[in-house]
């Protein structure tokens, strides 16, 4: 059978028919009729992503083999999704609402790991809540925009629960609390007065950027701009030239790298000076990235991460530094992406509610988001901490936000921020 759903417009930029296919398959059945089931993963393979994606998808295939391919009584097989264009070279909302609806229709796949980008996120969560059979579970390793989970903008975050069960959790922190870490760090440890922020104009970055505002105003740092940049621009030396009269204390990027994110780097050097002169901050969203760890304009960048980083978990041993290491083992370089662990801690958890549920996607999203929800044990997580979803929200409940300083070409891990 195929059934038509339509998701509002103001949550996925129009209409879109979702195909629900019924029935059994060869292959395993949302439905339960077989115990071989699914776990699709959601993120941009091209562009300036594919690197941290493809390292994601690894580390996630590398765990699923050591726990040989099951969950409980269920065999559990991984199917990689990407949601950018070459021509866009990112994420793309087209591709993003064409594998929501390829999600769904795949009746042998109960659960979703992704995606990276939380303008993705809010176009695919409200189809698969909406899926016949489900509501189908969304474990995101990278998604920090708040409103995914808890009131944010208009509207947030009911309108991506239209079934009124929510379907999505995740396993990182969100930008309420990484803008607040960072505007904290700026005064505090850097000793800033005045902040100019420029944002991508993205679900993320404006959401990044209206918690470093938010946060700059509550302390007393001097928010003297919070505006957007053009990602299609050659050059940004009109722009700070802009800012440059305005004399801040430091700029903060809200947004990710792949908009344009090298050049603009490169000209607020070349106008404000290096990093050492006007320092120059930037989120997650510019983490993990080698074109801009080679950039020489890049020495110096302060950045923050909504967990724990490669080098911390390296460090604290356990179940993370075996992985690493298993990881480099296999594939003959170091897993340098902190997102792409994150990746394999969404998968424990979908393998957790897998494990504790019946083979349908309703039993496996209820296995996260209903009762005491999932909780991966210290001992067995990748991230070295206990992993809880409030099953309220599908917010993790810990907290964590560390900074970041760009030296030698590489992110070297300065500090863990108390956020509030």
């Amino acid at each position: 059978m195929k059934q038509p759903i339509r998701v509002a417009a103001a949550v996925v930029l129009g209409a879109v028919a979702l195909a629900a296919c019924g029935g059994g398959s060869s292959t395993g059945s949302a439905g339960g009729d077989s115990k071989a089931l699914v776990i699709g993963t959601d993120l941009p393979l091209q562009g300036a992503s594919a690197d941290a994606s493809s390292s994601t998808n690894n580390a996630i295939q590398l765990y699923l083999d050591q726990v040989g391919g099951k969950a409980g009584a269920y065999s559990v097989t991984l199917k990689a999704y990407d949601d950018s264009t070459a021509a866009k070279g990112q994420w793309d909302d087209a591709t993003c609402a064409k594998n929501a609806q390829d999600h769904v229709a795949n009746t042998a796949e109960v659960a979703v790991m992704g995606t990276y980008n939380s303008g993705c996120a809010k176009i695919i969560a409200p189809v698969l809540n909406q899926d016949p059979s489900g509501p189908m579970l969304m474990v995101s390793h990278a998604n920090t925009n708040p409103g995914l989970t808890k009131t944010w903008d208009p509207g947030e975050p009911q309108k991506y629960f239209p079934s009124g069960q929510r379907n999505y959790a995740r396993v990182i922190t969100t930008d309420d609390y990484q803008g607040s870490a960072a505007a904290t760090f700026a005064a505090e440890k850097l000793g800033a007065k005045s902040i100019y922020i420029l944002n991508d104009n993205q679900t993320y970055g404006q959401g990044v950027g209206k918690a470093v505002e938010e946060q700059a105003k509550k302390i007393g740092l001097k928010v003297i701009a919070n505006e957007p940049w053009d990602s299609k621009q050659q050059s940004y030396t009109a722009l700070f030239n802009k800012i440059k009269a305005a004399k801040p204390d430091m700029v903060y990027l809200a947004g990710i790298y792949d908009n344009n994110g090298g050049q603009l780097v490169k000209d607020k050097v070349a106008v404000l000076g290096d990093n050492a002169t006007v320092p120059m901050m930037a989120p997650d969203g510019f983490t993990g990235y080698p074109e801009l760890q080679k950039l020489p304009q890049a020495e110096g960048l302060y950045l923050s991460f909504t967990g724990l980083t490669v080098d911390q978990l390296k460090a604290g041993g356990g179940a993370a530094a075996k992985l690493l290491a298993d990881y480099k083992t296999k594939y003959g370089k170091d897993l340098t992406s902190s997102f792409a662990l994150y990746g394999v801690a969404a998968t424990q958890v979908i393998l957790a509610a897998i494990e504790k549920s019946d083979g349908t996607r309703k039993s496996v999203t209820e296995a996260v988001l209903s009762g005491d929800g999932i909780t991966i044990p210290a001992d067995k997580s990748v991230t070295g901490k206990e992993i809880k979803i409030d099953p309220a929200t599908g917010d993790v409940t810990s907290k964590d936000v560390s900074i970041l300083q760009m030296k030698g070409g590489a992110e070297t891990f300065l500090q863990a921020q108390a956020v509030s």
